[in-house]
């Protein structure tokens, strides 16, 4: 009896090259460049990605990048960090040429690795156990600041307070100092910050360097407020050091994460000096600013239109508060991380409004995103929104759902989970989340457990724009709080 024959080979699958994808035209040279609106280049490229579809190509200077809106070859990306991508060579230098000193969120290859080490030594669940009464105690003093809001009958303006609040988390958590912007006028670190994300953006995307020519007021600004965020951070790194110095017993329990972070860095073989320390202290500083204060206003802005998921945030809000017997100081981190419908409301916030809407990466080597070939050294930005709002990968995606993400109302919270990527994926998934969701999750707590939203609105009571200033922010939301009632 004669053998079955084998089955046919399968054929290789062919590989389309960047050049045979559709996309937008550009001009000779500078591509779509000069077509670029900053501040709303993410909605740019989710308009070109309905006209050309979810993988095109996009013209860009002298070179052409991919542009892929599929969450599965998206995902395939991030987890094939840091062997097969790179953050951007434009982003590294753009960085350098500013003066920002390098950091994990920059950093790659043997470098990210031994940064990686320590940032994550640093956010050991103990550790950040370990500084949960300096949290408590930024919420207290934002309790405060809104209380003499409400009394007053004073419109506060969101976006400045919750940069408040997460910059003071940051330094009391991070770094041990009390920077206490919520009490007080003085907010120059914070003034000082927003400066330097913004135009590093807009540097990255220029179609001309032209700050390496001349200087205008703004890049004059940059400056000065870089010298004063470094002087700062010097400062912090110095005086973290001092404590350990005075009090050997902290290197055995580092009472913030910059103390622990030197401890890491000071292990022997490290490979990390005070420089990379510093940087770090900066990506902390800026990535823990942004990015938990957009999103939280974001946030308060769905609730304040969904009066159904407001009102059960305030109830779970106020049934922990009052189990704390009304005291924001008793509040312990288990009765914090059991409030699941707020951070539900979170992710759903995350889900439509992602604070990083698209993400560049470069290839280190030849290699496939989806079924195009990618060059070593080519770049491919990431639509991280598109296939989340979309109704073919999430139900009823376009509507505000927290209750998607606790398996409630007929959904499921895997297919969310699949596309939606707030935090990244992979080994370079963001160290902070833990930290960021507690933080996020205290401000609504106070928010809700104290008041009663009167208006959440922009000045003409239109939906807040989208603006891109490297983080999506939303534009001209002011809040108007009363006192809880009942």
């Amino acid at each position: 009896m004669n053998d079955p024959a084998p089955p046919p080979a399968t054929p290789a699958r062919r590989l389309r090259r960047l050049s045979e994808l559709p996309g937008p035209r550009g001009w000779p040279v500078l591509g779509v460049l000069p077509q670029i609106t900053p501040a709303r280049f993410h909605l740019q490229m989710q308009a070109w990605a309905a006209e050309h579809g979810r993988c095109f190509r996009l013209p860009m200077g002298r070179h052409a990048v991919l542009v892929t809106a599929d969450h599965e070859a998206v995902a395939q990306m991030l987890r094939d960090r840091p062997e097969g991508f790179r953050r951007t060579e434009r982003l590294e230098e753009i960085s350098l040429e500013m003066g920002l000193k390098p950091g994990l969120f920059g950093a790659h290859g043997e470098t990210w690795r031994r940064q990686r080490r320590m940032v994550m030594a640093a956010f050991d669940p103990g550790h950040v156990k370990a500084y949960y009464p300096a949290l408590l105690r930024c919420g207290q003093r934002l309790l405060g600041r809104w209380q003499r809001a409400a009394a007053a009958g004073e419109t506060i303006a969101l976006q400045p307070d919750l940069m408040r609040f997460t910059v003071d988390a940051i330094a009391g958590l991070a770094f041990g100092t009390d920077v206490n912007t919520l009490q007080s006028d003085d907010d120059v670190i914070q003034q000082h910050l927003n400066q330097i994300f913004p135009k590093l953006y807009r540097r990255i995307i220029a179609p001309l360097p032209y700050w390496r020519w001349f200087k205008l007021p703004s890049d004059r600004a940059l400056d000065a407020a870089l010298r004063e965020v470094d002087t700062a951070i010097d400062g912090f790194v110095a005086a973290a050091r001092r404590r350990l110095a005075e009090d050997p017993a902290r290197r055995a329990q580092p009472r913030n994460l910059l103390e622990a972070m030197i401890v890491a860095a000071d292990e022997p073989g490290s490979g990390i000096d005070d420089a990379q320390v510093a940087g770090n202290v900066m990506t902390m500083l800026l990535a823990g600013e942004d990015t938990t204060a957009n999103t939280l206003a974001w946030a308060i802005w769905f609730l304040s239109t969904h009066p159904a998921a407001a009102a059960r945030s305030a109830a779970q809000a106020r049934a922990v508060l009052d189990a704390a017997g009304g005291d924001l100081a008793r509040l312990t981190v288990e009765q914090l991380s059991g409030l699941d419908f707020i951070e539900a409301v979170m992710h759903e916030t995350m889900r439509l409004k992602p604070v990083a809407p698209q993400l560049p990466l470069q290839a280190l080597r030849d290699t496939a995103v989806g079924d195009v070939a990618v060059p070593a050294g080519g770049v491919v930005i990431a639509l991280m929104r598109h296939d989340s709002i979309d109704k073919a990968f999430v139900p009823r995606a376009q509507e505000f759902l927290p209750e998607r993400w606790l398996g409630e109302a007929g959904l499921s919270a895997t297919a969310a989970r699949r596309v939606s990527m707030p935090f990244g994926a992979g080994p370079r998934i963001c160290p902070g989340r833990y930290l960021a969701l507690q933080e996020m999750k205290l401000v609504m707590l106070v928010l809700l457990g104290h008041f009663d939203l009167r208006r959440v609105a922009t000045a003409r009571g239109e939906p807040p724009a989208e603006e891109l200033k490297f983080a999506m922010a939303p534009v001209g939301l002011d809040m108007v709080l009363a006192p809880r009632a009942g």
